[in-house]
């Protein structure tokens, strides 16, 4: 990868930490535990609402694992390495890498079973 690609992926992956930062901050709240005071909320409602809270989880556990994928990426790019694979060398496809900038395989290497 030449350096005006590295440098594209290092600000591509600096916005994406900023936006997943804030995006964790804002949702704080969306991941509370829902009341359970029925003459408040419907029994329906509540179910509802509880599915909203099981959903938010899931989203910020996904954003905090990419967060904590974005500090190697800087680090292979300082290093001369990103943009090739992990596991086999090869290099990863730019198109992948625009999907993800945190991808550490190329895509024969992700399919594979662990």
């Amino acid at each position: 990868m030449d350096n005006l690609d590295s440098e594209t992926f290092r600000h591509a992956l600096l916005a994406l930490m900023t936006e997943l930062t804030e995006l964790e901050r804002i949702s704080s709240d969306a991941t509370k535990p829902v009341q359970l005071d029925q003459s408040m909320v419907g029994r329906l409602s509540r179910m509802d609402a509880m599915q909203g809270v099981e959903m938010a989880k899931e989203a910020s556990r996904r954003r905090k694992q990419k967060l904590a994928r974005i500090p190697s990426a800087l680090e292979r790019i300082a290093s001369g390495d990103y943009g090739r694979c992990a596991l086999c060398d090869e290099d990863i496809v730019i198109g992948r890498l625009h999907i993800d900038p945190t991808y550490t395989c190329c895509i024969n290497c992700a399919d594979q079973p662990v």
